[in-house]
């Protein structure tokens, strides 16, 4: 099962949070973690949107949550969603001590009315 096109088990994640975030001193709702190149990003409920971003950029389909005991996939290309797939390089979450939305010191105190505007 680790030969899946768009899945490569043995590349670790880019770091512990949004990488593109970070750089701009954003903040995130959720991570995702591309499956092909390990790329962090977060997720289509955060204010950026930097994993579909670079599934647009990039054509890497396949992400998988990459928050504390969360192992699904999400296909971009086919809108699918996977409960299950090969277990990729640790580790496999941010840090279960980094606060969802994250991070700490960065997320504004409505941050929900952000989400929702």
């Amino acid at each position: 099962m680790t030969d899946i096109d768009g899945i490569d088990p043995s590349v670790p994640p880019s770091g512990s949070g949004c990488a593109s975030c970070d750089a701009v001193g954003g903040w995130w709702f959720h991570l995702r973690r591309c499956a092909q190149c390990g790329n962090v990003g977060c997720c289509d409920s955060s204010p950026a949107k930097h994993a579909t971003a670079h599934f647009r950029e990039t054509g890497h389909p396949l992400v998988q949550s990459f928050e504390p005991g969360e192992e699904w996939y999400w296909n971009y290309a086919t809108s699918e969603l996977f409960e299950a797939g090969p277990e990729l390089a640790a580790p496999v979450s941010h840090p279960a001590d980094q606060p969802a939305p994250g991070p700490a010191g960065r997320v504004p105190d409505d941050w929900a009315k952000v989400l929702r505007a």
